[in-house]
């Protein structure tokens, strides 16, 4: 919640900055807010899983054969 309200705050004034309302800013920096909130922690998930596999593996594309 609060980080919906500092979201439409820095929005609106980006958007008040050319002189005009800033309404959609808002709505524009809240909807990133919230874009932000699902795509980041997926980000932080599959690059902790690609480091551990090549840590894991060496970083060879292939398992080496016996």
């Amino acid at each position: 919640m609060i980080g919906d309200l500092i979201a439409a705050a820095i929005g609106k004034h980006i958007d008040e900055s050319d002189g005009e309302g800033g309404t959609l800013g808002a709505i524009v920096g809240v909807l990133t807010w919230k874009a932000a909130k699902t795509i980041i922690p997926a980000a932080v998930i599959v690059g902790t899983s690609y480091y551990v596999y090549n840590r894991l593996t060496g970083g060879r594309s292939v398992a080496p054969t016996a």
